[in-house]
């Protein structure tokens, strides 16, 4: 599942099991190498559509979402190079950012809130000897752990808020199948189970909806997606200048 991309051995965060856990700087995001695309959430576009292409993926437009596109091939993140740190300046989706912690639902019937805090056990900067304490002498949670699960609170806001955005792309059908096909040298790239804003259909709404649109954001976001289309040449010459560099090293 999109969900839990990158996370190796996720369990949820305990106050007992994790007393003494400390977490410590990484200057790299290696666990994101072998992504070539992640979730996205709307409020996220203005910012993404700078430097990525926003596109919708899914086996249908049904179960389509938002997602910024990393690379052009299975397993390979264009904007991470092989000390595994991003690329300088371009955006970094929240998805990423919110590593190595994540809000996860309960199951059914479990008391409580309807989401935990999960934690990777994998992730190479947890350890309790270096870096930020997780939780204070007396248990309560440190600042540094306050302010990760303030930040999974609010990306999960705006996952709701997305989710209301897709309703209102399926309910006017204004999603359509968009495939990518790039020529390379002889070989070529298909990239399927993508989706973009018709914009034939969206001039066609009518002015009540146009309106609500207007109100609530929905165009802003759909602009965006729309002016970040081009972005997918920028992944291609990514993608050429790494395939360069890699003949020249060999």
């Amino acid at each position: 599942m999109a969900e839990v991309l990158f996370y190796e051995r996720p369990v949820p965060l305990n106050r007992t099991q994790h007393k003494d856990l400390r977490l410590k700087g990484i200057p790299n995001v290696k666990f994101a190498a072998q992504a070539h695309s992640v979730p996205l959430t709307g409020a996220e576009f203005p910012a993404a559509a700078r430097d990525l292409p926003i596109l919708f993926a899914g086996q249908s437009i049904e179960d389509a979402g938002p997602m910024a596109l990393l690379g052009l091939r299975q397993n390979e993140n264009l904007l991470v190079d092989e000390n595994g740190h991003w690329a300088p300046g371009v955006y970094v989706p929240a998805f990423v950012r919110r590593y190595p912690f994540i809000l996860a639902e309960k199951p059914a019937g479990a008391e409580g809130d309807d989401f935990t805090v999960f934690l990777d056990e994998a992730y190479e900067g947890f350890g309790t000897e270096e870096g930020e304490r997780l939780f204070k002498e007396d248990g309560t949670d440190s600042e540094m752990l306050t302010n990760a699960v303030g930040f999974l609170g609010e990306f999960q806001q705006h996952v709701v808020r997305t989710q209301w955005f897709m309703d209102q792309l399926r309910k006017h059908d204004l999603l359509e199948p968009r495939g990518i096909r790039l020529e390379k040298e002889g070989s070529t790239i298909n990239l399927n189970g993508l989706f973009v804003v018709n914009e034939q259909k969206l001039r066609q709404l009518d002015e009540k909806t146009t309106h609500e649109f207007l109100k609530e954001g929905v165009l802003g976001w759909i602009y965006a997606h729309l002016l970040s289309l081009p972005n997918v040449d920028r992944l291609a010459q990514r993608l050429s200048q790494r395939e360069m560099a890699g003949a020249t090293a060999n």
